[in-house]
């Protein structure tokens, strides 16, 4: 049941992005899985992929534009961007000039200027350097000092008859979240749910305890998060702090937080810690046989993903349609390679 229920949850992502189809970089040109997900990209039509490399870069399939750093003459464009951004932080003209002769931060910094709406990256990049790139170049969204990620599962049905899709986050970047970070990454998590899954977020920061039930230093940093969110984002469905099952289930949430509308519909569960974020996503997709799809990147101004190093060519697929859902309201980009 959940393999097709996910299957039909990435359909709709496909055809939601290829409505408003935008610019993909790919600066892992070199890799075959690569090479195929954007030949699959390309006969769907979901997103416009275009390869960045350095050199050697192999033939693309027809019709796939493909950029080269060493005579792109934009590559200055982005070795002055990254001076005004990282100058202060004592990078020099040449070291800058270095940076930018690495297919990553040339395509994230395409990205920053606008010339393409997201990047795809980290079949061959670790997670580390995917951000680092990202960050240098494009930064946080306005209003968001914390980059995070999110797992969105989809989980067979348990409270009505249909399957649903869940958010949870952080469970790949943060590791021991402060208020504030909470507060972002809670954020970050709804604004992205609205475009990639198309519905209304409920947010729950999640505790061992259930609003006063217990007490102790991460039950503080969660209501001190909830807040940030409620002075910050007014207009944001947020409860907490919560205990997972009244988070997500009515009946429970009407025994042990009477009179809170919002606790027991959640549908984005924001964990005190990426311990428990990490293993909660992992329990449930292994016991209750959900579908993971990421790590999705979250909280950066323009989108860049980061992918497993194992990932598979039709993971790559489905991360870029969702790398296109994340550009959201923004203008879409002209074709990079134009």
């Amino acid at each position: 049941m959940t393999p097709d229920a996910a299957a039909a949850f990435l359909a709709r992502v496909h055809v939601r992005a290829a409505a408003v189809p935008r610019t993909i970089l790919f600066p892992e040109a070199t890799d075959p899985r690569v090479l195929e997900a954007v030949r699959q990209l390309a006969r769907r039509g979901s997103v416009r992929p275009v390869l960045v490399g350095a050199g050697s870069i192999p033939a693309g399939p027809p019709g796939i534009p493909v950029l080269d750093v060493r005579t792109d003459p934009r590559a200055a464009q982005v070795v002055e961007l990254l001076l005004q951004r990282r100058r202060a932080r004592g990078l020099t003209r040449e070291q800058a000039a270095t940076l930018v002769g690495d297919p990553l931060v040339f395509a994230d910094g395409l990205v920053a200027l606008g010339e393409a709406d997201g990047c795809v990256a980290g079949a061959v990049h670790s997670t580390a350097e995917v951000l680092r790139a990202a960050l240098w170049t494009i930064g946080p969204a306005p209003g968001v000092q914390t980059v995070s990620s999110a797992f969105y599962l989809v989980v067979p049905a348990f409270r009505g008859d249909s399957a649903e899709v869940l958010t949870f986050t952080d469970c790949a970047v943060v590791p021991e979240p402060t208020a504030r970070q909470l507060a972002d990454i809670a954020r970050a998590a709804a604004a992205d749910r609205v475009r990639i899954v198309g519905d209304i977020p409920r947010v729950a920061l999640l505790s061992y305890s259930s609003m006063g039930s217990a007490d102790g230093p991460s039950v503080q940093r969660v209501r001190e998060a909830l807040a940030i969110l409620r002075a910050e984002a007014p207009g944001l469905s947020v409860s907490g702090e919560l205990q997972a099952d009244a988070a997500l289930l009515p009946e429970v949430a009407q025994r042990k937080v009477p009179g809170d509308a919002s606790a027991g519909h959640a549908n984005v569960l924001v964990f005190p810690s990426l311990d428990a974020g990490n293993i909660a996503y992992k329990l449930v997709q292994r016991l209750a046989h959900a579908s993971a799809i990421g790590p999705i990147l979250q909280g950066l101004a323009r989108p860049c993903s980061d992918l497993s190093r194992g990932a598979t060519a039709e993971e790559i697929v489905h991360v870029a349609a969702i790398t296109a859902l994340q550009a959201g309201e923004d203008a879409p980009a002209g074709a990079a390679g134009a």
